[in-house]
């Protein structure tokens, strides 16, 4: 970093069988609001989308993503602007480190949610703006791991080295004692633009910053309507696997996903166990 001596995060390999989320509540809210065209210049890094790759559009934020702009952006001050509602926190750390050690100013403009992911991505900011009505999201680290009992308690000790590497960045970047981040961390919370600032996670309130809305005319209905309804699905528990196959099952077309999709029930026909489930979940 220019301005900043921020630690570099600590990196881990991806457990076996692990499944990232983003926050349900947050995920739902975000779905609601069409993503704007990119019409920014060629300094700026946008990220309105899931962390990770998004298995609805073949896009999101990955850390190859970013480095790739960033290498065409060379060693220019750039501008990071985010609405995101979090995702994978491997490519967030990763992608964390690739901001830190720019060689140039790194401004990180919060238009609408840094949540999860987004939030630690965020920390890499020589300086953090967010606008009015945005807000930025922490949480102890988030997924799903599948196995025995063993592999959970593998997965358990896993995931608090994952929540220690995480409290490093925000306890660097915010100057709070270590217990009081673990307390925010703890307790999923939510800060205005304000609180942020007050407690470091933001530098500057602007009320210049606006969210990025796209118009209601020319917006991909049919995709907000699956992220819709996929976020649905994750209030009511049912992982970001399960999700994918629910809706497949119902012809719910996606972009092609990783290895670990199971494409198997795409041409069975319509499920009606699936339908109910989904029915039942929006209900609840």
């Amino acid at each position: 970093m220019s301005l900043r001596k921020l630690p570099e995060a600590k990196t881990f390999q991806r457990p076996q069988n692990f499944q990232w989320d983003a926050p349900s509540d947050v995920l739902a809210k975000w779905a609601e609001t069409p993503l704007a065209a990119d019409k920014s210049d060629d300094s700026t890094i946008t990220m309105f989308e899931v962390i990770g790759e998004d298995w609805w559009t073949g896009g999101g934020v990955t850390a190859k993503r970013v480095s790739a702009a960033l290498r065409s952006i060379g060693d220019k001050d750039v501008t990071v602007k985010i609405n995101s509602p979090g995702g994978d926190m491997f490519e967030g750390i990763a992608i964390y480190n690739l901001l830190r050690a720019h060689k140039a100013k790194v401004t990180v403009e919060v238009l609408g949610w840094a949540a999860s992911a987004a939030s630690i991505i965020a920390m890499a900011g020589d300086e953090i703006r967010m606008g009015l009505g945005t807000f930025m999201m922490v949480h102890n680290a988030w997924g799903v791991v599948i196995g025995n009992r063993h592999d959970m308690r593998e997965a358990a000790d896993l995931f608090d080295g994952f929540d220690s590497a995480i409290v490093d960045i925000y306890e660097a970047r915010t100057g709070m004692k270590r217990a009081d981040v673990e307390k925010l961390m703890d307790a999923e919370t939510f800060m205005g633009p304000s609180e942020a600032v007050e407690k470091g996670f933001a530098d500057v309130v602007d009320d210049g910053i606006e969210q990025p809305e796209g118009d209601a005319k020319n917006m991909d209905r049919g995709l907000m309507a699956r992220r819709q309804t996929e976020a649905a699905l994750a209030r009511a528990g049912f992982t970001r696997d399960k999700r994918s196959e629910l809706l497949t099952e119902m012809g719910v077309s996606a972009a092609p996903r990783d290895a670990s999709r199971k494409p198997a029930a795409r041409d069975a026909g319509i499920d009606v166990t699936a339908i109910r489930q989904l029915i039942n979940a929006m209900k609840s």
